[in-house]
This record gives C-alpha cells, structure tokens and sequence, in this order.
C-alpha cells in the first residue's frame, strides 16, 4: 500500500498540493471581488471612525425591534418630555387642533337619496356626534398617536346613555393593550394582538385596568376584543408592522439639548448677575483695609462712596445669553418640527420672519400632511363608527326619515377648511378657476369646510329675504329698484317695457305726421330722442 508523500515547509507543516492552492486561489479573487462590490458604497465601510456611531445599528425585524420594552420606554420619555416642555406640549397640541378641528360632518353624496333626506340624516349624524363627544375624542386620539406612538378606542352600546342611538366608543392607552403572564395562547405573538396566518388581527387582548395604576390588583386580568369593536391608529414605517412608536422619537434626544442649553444660559446669566461689584487690589493681604478675600460689603442704592488707596470696583461682564442662542434655538426647534411635517412658524408660534409667500409654501407640505392624516382616520375610525351608527339608527323606531336606505348611502367627509393666509388674493383665484371652469363650487366649498349644497340653500335664503325687504343685495351695488336690487323688475320685464314704449312712441308719431306740414318743429323734435318712429326726421 503506496503513502502519499508530502512536501514540508521549514516548520515543518505540509506544503499545499497544486489543488489546494487552486482553490485558495478562487477564494481570494472571490473575497477580492467582494470587497471591490462592497467598495462601491461608502455606508458600507466600517471604520474606526464609524464604529461606535453604527454600533445600535440592528438587523432586527419590525415587531422584534420595537418590543414591549423598547416601546414602553420610549412612551414614558416622549410623556415626560410633554409634560415638562411647553415646546413639546404645544406641537402636539396644534396637530391635534389642526388634524381635527371642529370635528367632521358626514356629507350624503348619493343622487338617489332625495335631498330632504340626505340632510335629515345628516343632521341626525351630527347629534349623535354630539352626544358621544366625537370631536373631543378624535382630538385626545391624535394626541396621544403622537405622544404615545398609538391610540386605541372601543366600540360598545352605552346602556346608560339617553339617546335613540346608544352606540359609544371610548378611548384608551396603548400600555392597555398587551400579554399576560397567563396568556400561553401561540396565536398571541405580538404583544396584545391575535394575528391570523393572513397577518390579520382578529383581537385584541385589552388589560381591564392600567398597569400603572396605583389601585391595581396584583394580577392582571385581560379581555380579548374582537378586531372589529377596536379602533387602532398608528403609524406603519415598516411592512409587517403592527404597533407604533411616538411621533416624535427622533426629536427626543433634540428636546433634551434644547431644555439642557436653555437651562445653561440662565444659570450663567444669574451667576454673573448675582454680585453687584467687585473690588480689586494690589495690596498684600496684609495691608488689607477693607476685609479678607471673598468677604460680602453691603452697600445702600444709589450711593457714592470713595475707595482707598489701591482699591479698584468693577463689574461682572454679563455674556450670556450669547448672539448665537436664539440661532441655535430657531433651528433646533426647525429639527425638532421637521419630523411632524410642521414649519418652523406653527412649531415655535412665531411667524416674524416670514412674508406671505415663505408662509404660504411652506404650509403646503404641513396642509398635505393633515390631509393625508384625515383621509387615515376616515378610513380607520369614521368609516367604522359611521357603519355602526347607521347600523342602530335604521332599527330605532322614528328616528331617521321615510324613505332612508337599509345601508349607510354613499357620502364623503367634510373637515375644518384651511385658513388662507391672503384671504383676497384667494378669492380672486377662486373667481378666476371659477369662471374658466378649472373648479367647482363643491370644490371651493370643501376647501373651506362648509357643505356647497347648504351654502347655495342659505344664500338662495337671504337672497329672498333682501328681495321681500327690499334691502340691498351684499356684494351687488345699485339703489332697489335697480338691474341687480331687490324690487329690480326681471329681464324679460325690462324687454315689455321697452316695446310699450316703442309701440306708444310711433302712435304718437302717426298723430303727428297725419296732421301734416304744420308740425314740422314738433316731428323734428320728438325724432331726436325717438328715432325708430321717425324715419324721415
């Protein structure tokens, strides 16, 4: 049986046979290769200099990296931030009072649904609006989606409540909505949430008290929610994506820098206005006169006094706050709001540095943003609590009209209109897309939030009444009586008068005419103003 022989090196390990360097041959063209690829983006280079800032760099999936933990204290920091920066607090504030508004109103949009009923319903929505408090709910809901990173309402019938319609909704924390220590169910993978092998969440398992409480029970107890009595908004950055974090988790860190440099020009500014004056010496201790170092004198308001010999009083050079605080400021809080979609004016309620044309392009991209935020609670939220009211009101007995739908009709929402900045100029390029067809009065009118069809009732209203009272009508001018006015006779008046008048004037002339040449001053005279009757005047 033959050996194979093996070449060693001068250690005394076996040289590599002509395979084998074959091999690590491909495999250093194929790392080569690799690191030319790689080459090609610089975020792929890992050096000393970037090491520790891409160190939390994770390849964690959606739900793994925002786990309960993560999550939980990333809602305990932004709530604290809110409660103790006015900043914070007001952003937050303003994009719940821009997102909703007044609240919106259910428009029916089906021409089938005759128009005394479509208003009836609509009018019915609008009370049970007010009942359940639907304005203020939406508004907390946008609070603390952007505060708490998600909110969470569910549907129920109120026995207690006194209305035709006793379907009610009530809002509640994302902290409510999680696992148990006794909840083994393998379905229940997402912290709180039953997702079916579609990715569907079909509950919810809701915690019957807060577990921050401080009256709760040692154990908690949870209900699970069928998905379609809970209302849940939050933002999906990622696919797969199931519960949110807080809007403003990137400017977290940003709001503590702003608090900590605020904090630090005011410690410096009353540090060096704290000691009135300072006396300086030359002299050995010694030789003192007035005390040991770092002694207090008191001195009297308005006082002169005379020093001794070698003394010298100066005052502390107040430099804070610096030039550059309220630069660094403008733009922190510009960082702070970018992550919002809301301009520097809004965030810091300050709009002294903008004209109309700055204020205007820059609060189209925050304007685009509410919009899409309203078009998301439409869907999530209104379609929803809309479905469920209709589902009870078409039960109650006389509460909507004759001839109402058993479904809820086809209708769209209608939400406080934007504020125009140059309300003039607006209106003149209304009037203008107006007139060239470019918009509808529908258009116009939802812009603004009013509903076109009760706009053109009430102004066919008031345009009666002026006309009855014979007032003047607002925006046309004239005295009454007048083409435009109110007791203004119509066109088609206007026209039988005027061929009264004609038919009246050649009468008259005949007559004239007929009595031949001794009216010739008279023809002559009454064809000047008349000349359709006189022909040879």
């Amino acid at each position: 049986m033959s050996v194979p022989v093996r070449l060693l090196d001068h250690r005394g390990a076996p040289l590599p046979t002509m395979r084998e360097q074959a091999r690590q041959q491909a495999r250093e063209q194929e790392r080569s290769a690799m690191a030319r690829l790689r080459a090609r983006f610089d975020a792929v280079q890992t050096t000393n200099e970037n090491t520790r800032y891409w160190a939390n760099a994770d390849y964690l999936g959606p739900n793994s990296e925002l786990d309960p933990g993560t999550r939980r204290t990333l809602r305990s920091r932004s709530r604290y931030e809110c409660a103790n920066n006015s900043y914070a607090s007001g952003m937050i504030r303003t994009l719940a009072n821009d997102t909703i508004g007044t609240g919106p109103d259910l428009q029916i949009v089906d021409d089938e649904i005759p128009s005394e009923v479509a208003t009836e319903i609509e009018e019915r929505f609008r009370e049970w609006c007010m009942v359940v408090r639907l304005t203020q709910k939406l508004r907390l809901m946008r609070q603390a989606k952007a505060r708490d990173g998600e909110t969470f309402a569910q549907i129920f019938v109120n026995g207690r409540q006194r209305y035709p319609v006793r379907v009610d909704f009530n809002v509640f924390e994302a902290d409510m909505v999680a696992t148990t220590i006794f909840d083994t169910s393998l379905l229940n993978l997402l912290d709180g949430l039953y997702v079916d092998d579609f990715g569907n969440v079909t509950a919810y398992n809701v915690l019957r008290e807060h577990p921050g409480e401080n009256f709760q029970t040692m154990v908690l107890k949870a209900d699970i929610i069928p998905a379609d009595q809970i209302i849940h908004l939050f933002n999906s950055d990622r696919p797969g994506q199931y519960r949110g974090v807080p809007e403003i988790t990137p400017a977290l860190p940003v709001f503590s820098q702003l608090r900590k440099y605020t904090l630090a020009v005011l410690r410096a500014a009353e540090s060096a206005a704290i000691p009135s004056w300072l006396l300086e010496t030359q002299q050995p201790p010694s030789d003192m006169e007035l005390g040991a170092a770092w002694d207090v004198l008191d001195t009297e308001r308005g006082m002169g006094m005379t020093l001794p010999a070698g003394y010298k009083m100066s005052q502390l050079k107040a430099e804070q706050p610096t030039d550059t605080y309220q630069a660094f400021k403008r733009e922190v809080l510009a960082e702070i709001a970018r992550c919002l979609n809301m301009p520097y004016n809004i965030a810091a309620g300050d709009s002294s540095s903008y004209n109309y044309s700055s204020g205007r392009l820059d609060h189209r991209t925050y304007f685009k943003s509410l919009k899409v935020e309203r078009a998301y609670i439409e869907q999530a939220a209104l379609e929803v609590l809309a479905a469920n009211w209709y589902a009870e009101a078409i039960r109650a007995r006389n509460y909507l009209p004759d001839g109402s739908p058993d479904e809820l009709p086809t209708h769209c929402w209608t939400w406080d209109g934007e504020e125009y900045i140059d309300p003039l100029k607006e209106s003149k390029a209304d009037q203008t897309d107006l007139e060239s067809g470019a918009t509808t009065l529908a258009a116009i009118y939802a812009r603004k939030g009013m509903d076109w069809e009760a706009a053109l009732r009430q102004r066919a209203r008031e345009l009666e009444l002026c006309r009855e009272l014979g007032v003047p009508v607002p925006g046309q001018t004239g005295a009454p009586g007048q083409p435009g006015q109110p007791g203004a006779p119509a066109p088609r008046d206007l026209e039988d008068a005027v061929r009264n008048v004609q038919e009246e004037t050649a009468a008259a002339a005949a007559v004239v005419q007929a009595h031949g040449k001794g009216w010739p001053a008279i023809e002559k005279f009454l064809g000047m103003f008349f000349p359709w009757a006189f022909h040879n005047g």
